[in-house]
C-alpha cells in the first residue's frame, strides 16, 4: 500500500510543470520570484527540524491538498484565489518567516509576492513547491499517514 501511495503521489506531482508555460505568465512568475525570493527544500527542512519559528502557507486548491501537505506546527491553507481576502485575518505577525507553497512553485511564488505587497516582510516561496519537497525525499503528511517518495 505504501508503494502505491508513493507512486500515485509522484505521478500526480510530476504532471504539473514548474512554470505556467506561457511567456507572459512565466515573466510574471519570474518577477514574483525576484521580488520575494525562494527557499530550498533542504533549508526549510532544516528550519522545521530545528523547530525554528516558521509559518507554512499552502496556497493549493482543496482537491490538491488531498495529495498531502508539509507538516508544521504553524500551517495554514488558503487558496491563491482567496489569499488577499483571508490572510490578514489569519496571519497577524507581519515579521514572521512565511514559506508559501503550491504543487510546483508558480502560485507559491505569486503568493509570496502578494504577501510582501501586503506588508509581510519575510514571505518566501518554497522552490519547486510540494513537488520539489517530495523529490528531495522529505516527508509528506497524508490522510493515510506520512509518506516519502522512493526510488524503488
Amino acid at each position: 500500500m505504501k508503494k502505491l501511495i508513493t507512486i500515485s503521489l509522484f505521478a500526480a506531482l510530476a504532471m504539473m510543470p514548474l512554470l505556467a508555460g506561457h511567456p507572459a505568465s512565466d515573466k510574471l512568475i519570474a518577477q514574483a520570484i525576484k521580488e520575494s525570493g525562494e527557499i530550498s527544500a533542504k533549508k526549510l527542512k532544516s528550519i522545521l527540524d530545528k523547530e525554528e519559528s516558521v509559518i507554512i502557507l499552502d496556497v493549493r486548491e482543496a482537491e490538491q491538498r488531498a495529495e498531502g501537505q508539509i507538516y508544521a506546527d504553524d500551517y495554514f491553507a488558503i487558496t491563491r484565489g482567496n489569499l488577499e481576502f483571508k490572510v490578514l485575518n489569519k496571519i497577524k505577525n507581519k515579521d514572521a518567516l512565511i514559506v508559501t507553497y503550491c504543487r510546483g512553485g508558480s502560485r507559491g511564488a505569486l503568493a509570496a509576492q502578494t504577501l510582501r505587497k501586503l506588508g509581510y516582510k519575510n514571505a518566501v516561496n518554497l522552490k519547486g513547491g510540494l513537488k520539489g519537497w517530495a523529490k528531495e525525499g522529505y516527508p509528506i503528511d497524508t490522510g493515510l499517514g506520512v509518506t516519502k517518495l522512493s526510488g524503488e
